[in-house]
């Protein structure tokens, strides 16, 4: 997807998948806007360095937090959300979604926290240098997740924790 300096964003949100998280201005740009269409529960919470804003677009959608004086935020076109950095939040979509999430040029790092479904304890958390795209760093951590935590039994109910399906994340391989 060719970067531009005007966001056509529904027409350019026809490119891009699930938690894609695609920079689409040009590099020097600051604050960058990054674009998904989002049409499943994202299988992680999403920590960021930096602060950022989600906004949606299109569709309606939950978003979790984590470790926050806010537990969820409902989200419909026209909501913007701000999460404060260090922050873990979770999107989960209500209807298709098209999203745009602000980011500093400057981060340089990420990370992801699963937990139970049953008690949501937190189970696993790993952190990354920053990629590009982003999504290429979630599906190597929900690889990771597969391959280290998946199946073992959650410390705090003994639930199994189930694998992270990770073909509904943009960048996996076909």
């Amino acid at each position: 997807m060719d970067r531009r300096r005007m966001l056509h964003a529904f027409k350019t949100a026809r490119e891009v998948g699930n938690y894609e998280d695609a920079a689409v201005l040009p590099e020097n740009v600051d604050p960058q806007i990054h674009l998904s269409t989002n049409t499943l529960a994202q299988p992680f919470y999403l920590v960021c360095e930096k602060d950022t804003v989600l906004g949606q677009l299109s569709g309606a959608a939950l978003v979790r937090l984590r470790a926050s004086t806010a537990n969820r935020f409902d989200l419909e076109p026209g909501d913007m959300l701000y999460v404060p950095a260090g922050t873990p939040h979770r999107i989960e979509p209500q209807s298709a979604s098209v999203q745009i999430r602000y980011k500093v040029r400057d981060s340089e790092r990420e990370g992801a926290v699963w937990s139970c479904p049953a008690c949501d304890e937190q189970v696993a958390r790993l952190d990354w240098r920053l990629t590009d795209p982003p999504s290429a760093s979630y599906v190597a951590a929900c690889e990771w997740f597969n391959e280290r935590v998946a199946g073992s039994g959650c410390p705090s109910c003994g639930e199994v924790v189930p694998s992270v399906a990770t073909e509904i994340l943009a960048g996996s391989p076909a």
